[in-house]
């Protein structure tokens, strides 16, 4: 399994991205790739266009077109790591991302991501997304491991 973070370039810049803590402990898993408007990721754009790869993204930023899918059937995927903002702007501004099967965690607590302002409802952060996958797709270890690193980032 792989998960992609296609990566906004002012998060590589932020103290508070959380994604860094995957990178940091799970990279035999986790791949960051920088977004690029201009120049998409070739391989990105191979697994997706070989329905090899789905997106985790927001019920409400995605197209009502999309047929939900399970993660579960997936080796390869993609979360965008940036603010809420930005991830809007890249998905919109990226038609291969449209054409990417869908997911949406459904979940029912509220994110505990407290060193970022304006966190819609529903919504988690980079590391809680990471967690929440690992646990579905059986990788308890590595999601407790991860959640601790988090509680002592989010401090």
């Amino acid at each position: 399994m792989k998960i992609f973070l296609l990566t906004h370039e002012r998060e590589l810049h932020r103290a508070t991205n959380t994604g860094v803590l995957a990178l940091d402990d799970a990279n035999e898993i986790v791949e960051r790739i920088l977004w690029q408007r201009v120049n998409p990721n070739k391989d990105l754009v191979r697994l997706i266009d070989n329905n090899e790869a789905v997106l985790l993204y927001s019920k409400a930023e995605s197209s009502s077109a999309v047929s939900p899918v399970k993660i579960e059937e997936y080796d390869n995927i993609i979360i965008i790591d940036s603010t809420w903002q930005e991830a809007k702007k890249i998905f919109n501004h990226s038609a291969y991302l449209k054409n990417a099967p869908q997911f949406t965690l459904k979940t029912v607590n509220n994110s505990l991501y407290k060193l970022r302002a304006n966190q819609p409802k529903g919504g988690l952060c980079t590391i809680e997304c990471i967690i929440e996958v690992l646990r579905l797709k059986g990788l308890n270890k590595m999601a407790a491991e991860l959640s601790i690193k988090f509680e002592q980032f989010n401090g």
